[in-house]
C-alpha cells in the first residue's frame, strides 16, 4: 500500500454544509452551564467545524489539531485568529487541558480507541466535556461497495490493507469505554438524508474521505476506473427520485461525556 496523499481541502468542503451540520448538531446538545474558557477541535479539518463551537461559546480559546499540512494551512489561512498545529491526536501530548475536548468524524482514522479514550480524558479538564461524532460509514452500502470493488482481482493487490486504516466500534463499545471514566454520559444516533445532485455525487463527496485511502493507492490514470466500478455498485442501493435527486441516507453516532 503506497503511502497516502495529503487531504484536499476544497474537495472536503465541496459538501461543507452537510459536513458541517453534525457538529453543530453535537454542539447544541453539549450541556455545560459555564462558559468554557479552552476548547480542543481534534481533527479540525480546514476549520468549519471549529467555527460552530466559537460560535457558541466566542470567548473561548480555541486550538484545532489535525495530522494534514494542508488543511492546517486552510484552517489558518481562513481563520486566523485560532490556534491550528499539525499534529497526530493519537499522540498528542499537551501541558494544556481543556474545557471541551470535541471530535467531528475523526476518530474512525485513529486505531487503538481505548488507549485514545484514555488520552481524551487526560486532556479533559475535571468539570469539562468529550464530545465526539463518529460517521457509521462501515455499515453503509456505500461502503460495502468500496470494499467489494477493492476485493476484485484487478485492484486486490494495490488496495490491501486499505480497509485497516479504520477503526469502528459500536455504541456498546464506546459506552463501556465512557462510563468508567465520566460522571454522566449521553449517546444517540442520527440518520441524515443529504439530497444529492445524481448518483455521481455521492463518488464526489466520498472521494475526499471515505474512499481516499484507496485511490490514494492508485495510478492517476486507474482513480477513474476504480471509481466507476464503485459507483456501478451503488446505483441499485441508490436511486434517483422523481426529480433526479438522490437521497444519501448517513448514520452517525454521537455521544458525550461530563468528566
Amino acid at each position: 500500500m503506497k503511502q497516502s496523499n495529503d487531504w484536499n481541502p476544497d474537495l472536503y468542503l465541496k459538501y461543507r454544509n452537510e459536513r458541517t451540520q453534525p457538529s453543530i448538531d453535537l454542539i447544541s446538545k453539549i450541556g455545560i452551564s459555564f462558559q468554557p474558557k479552552s476548547i480542543l477541535d481534534i481533527g479540525c479539518g480546514p476549520g468549519n467545524s471549529s467555527q460552530a463551537l466559537l460560535q457558541r461559546w466566542p470567548g473561548a480559546v480555541l486550538t484545532g489539531i489535525d495530522n494534514s499540512i494542508n488543511m492546517i494551512e486552510k484552517a489558518k489561512t481562513s481563520y486566523p485568529g485560532n490556534t491550528w498545529i499539525v499534529a497526530d491526536a493519537s499522540k498528542y501530548i499537551s501541558d494544556t487541558k481543556y474545557d471541551i475536548v470535541f471530535s467531528n468524524a475523526t476518530i474512525q482514522w485513529i486505531p487503538n480507541h481505548k488507549d485514545l479514550f484514555k488520552r481524551l480524558f487526560n486532556l479533559t479538564n475535571i468539570g469539562g466535556v468529550l464530545a465526539i461524532q463518529v460517521p457509521r460509514f462501515n455499515e453503509m452500502p456505500l461502503a460495502k461497495a468500496i470494499q467489494k470493488v477493492a476485493n476484485q482481482e484487478n485492484w486486490q493487490e494495490a488496495t490491501k490493507g486499505c480497509s485497516e486504516l479504520f477503526t469502528f466500534h459500536d455504541e456498546k463499545y464506546y459506552y463501556d469505554l465512557m462510563s468508567l471514566d465520566y460522571r454522566s454520559v449521553d449517546f444517540w444516533q442520527t440518520d441524515y438524508f443529504h439530497i444529492l445532485d445524481s448518483q455521481y455525487s455521492i463518488i464526489e463527496w466520498i472521494r475526499s474521505t471515505g474512499m481516499k485511502p484507496y485511490l490514494d493507492c492508485l495510478k492517476n490514470e486507474e482513480k477513474p476506473l476504480f471509481e466507476k466500478e464503485v459507483l456501478a455498485e451503488i446505483k441499485g442501493d441508490y436511486a434517483p427520485q422523481n426529480d433526479g435527486k438522490v437521497l444519501f441516507p448517513f448514520k452517525r453516532l454521537f455521544m458525550i461525556g461530563y468528566k
